[in-house]
């Protein structure tokens, strides 16, 4: 009598319909258990299967298994029926493709690559918004990158020195300043203080650059909370909401999503404690998979770091990033990506952040072109001259990349963007 049915889930010659969801799983079988074996475990736990063959079954069952249809090596591609997916509820998707599988003990290793989305299940989430149009229209900027900032240290200014150098860096040239992930509402830097220092110091850097001036601000906190700081952002006439969409969750973000929309707010999401699941390449889920299911519940921006930075991640990986949250369609890359088709989803912008300075800012445009949002922090507050001076010495450097000159042909007549080479060159921080 057979005890197990993991098999049952193995269909090497099975072509996906068209509105299932396919799932690309990297895995490592246990000792003594089979490739097909495994493949078949991750399948049954994650739709209609258990441990043990069962003594009844409606024969309808079938029809909700998930099957997997492809194993290459270490590598799998199971399809999942639309109807094991309530609509429009990504959180309920992750309790089947990211939920107890990552626990089974048939396993060593299973990562979640990517999942391509069927048009019959897009169709029930609203994505982002304004999507990228809609933001360089907000902001007037439709020629350059956007560019950003962080007060550092990142946490530690009071609210008014806060926004002391949010003015400066305006005032260098730059499009928004951002809180950090750690910075909500501190007793040294209330969130309702720094809203009033800020409106006030933004709208005085307007009236003098004649320039629209934004910030993600850090609404981050439970959901009641989260939408009294939305209000008060939108009361004092911002558009940008940032939030920390892993530490948030997937459902916070998905009503926080309408909300700001209401309220006219794009959320700028920090992807604060992705390294956790994402780092191991071999156990957890990608950084790929997080921005497309932050791209579907709507964000209209996500950090997905440099390639040259501090942050892990190679010049590919920000480029399938780049391109997955930016394209209509994209195209499957072999072990690191399925092809996938938003539809009437609007694009969301990357944002490339983490250990940026000017002499670093034509690898990072070369990688990601002008459609992103390029943050420089340390880079432009550790400038000889200060944060205004770091500031304008990367805004030269985007110039100087559009222009197709180096930047030491444009350090000649930039003085900010000389200083910053001199003191910063082109290291490449660890």
């Amino acid at each position: 009598m057979a005890i197990d049915w993991y098999k049952e889930f193995v269909n090497l010659t099975y072509t996906p319909a068209k509105d299932e969801l396919v799932c690309l799983f990297y895995f490592e079988p246990a000792a003594g258990i089979s490739h097909e074996e495994a493949a078949g475990r991750i399948a049954s736990e994650s739709s209609t299967g258990t441990w043990t063959t069962l003594f009844t079954m409606p024969p309808r069952m079938k029809k909700l298994q998930a099957t997997v249809f492809e194993i290459n090596g270490n590598y799998t591609k199971i399809a999942y029926p639309l109807a094991l997916w309530e609509e429009g509820n990504a959180v309920q998707l992750l309790s089947g493709i990211a939920g107890n599988i990552f626990g089974m003990k048939a396993l060593k290793n299973l990562r979640l690559i990517d999942v391509s989305f069927p048009a019959s299940y897009i169709r029930h989430f609203k994505g982002p918004h304004f999507g990228n149009d809609g933001i360089r229209e907000m902001m007037k900027v439709y020629d350059r990158p956007l560019t950003g900032a962080v007060p550092k240290p990142k946490i530690g200014f009071s609210a008014q020195e806060h926004a002391d150098i949010a003015y400066e860096t305006w005032m260098g040239g730059f499009d928004f300043v951002k809180d950090d992930e750690n910075l909500t509402s501190t007793s040294f830097n209330r969130f309702e203080d720094r809203v009033k220092f800020m409106t006030k110091l933004r709208d005085k850097a307007i009236k003098e650059t004649g320039e629209q001036k934004s910030a993600y601000l850090n609404i981050t906190a439970d959901v009641e909370t989260m939408k009294k700081r939305a209000q008060l952002l939108a009361d004092n006439g911002w558009n940008f909401a940032m939030i920390d969409v892993v530490v948030a969750g997937t459902a916070s973000v998905m009503t926080m999503r309408d909300y700001c929309s209401d309220l006219g707010l794009a959320i700028h999401a920090h992807r604060a404690m992705h390294a956790a699941f994402d780092r191991n390449k071999k156990h957890g889920m990608t950084m790929l998979f997080l921005a497309k299911l932050m791209r579907l519940i709507g964000v209209s921006q996500i950090h997905t770091g440099t390639a040259v930075g501090k942050l892990v991640g190679t010049k590919k990986e920000a480029m399938l990033l780049a391109d997955v949250l930016r394209e209509r369609k994209t195209r499957g890359v072999e072990h690191m990506a399925l092809d996938q088709d938003w539809g009437s989803i609007k694009n969301a912008f990357p944002v490339s952040s983490g250990g940026l300075h000017p002499g670093l800012v034509p690898e990072v445009l070369d990688i990601y072109g002008c459609e992103l949002v390029l943050l420089v922090s340390g880079g432009i507050h550790g400038h000889p001259k200060g944060t205004r001076a770091g500031a304008a010495a990367t805004m030269q450097a985007i110039d100087a990349w559009q222009e197709g000159v180096t930047l030491g042909e444009k350090a000649k007549k930039s003085k900010e963007l000389a200083g910053a080479l001199e003191k910063w060159g082109y290291y490449k921080p660890k």
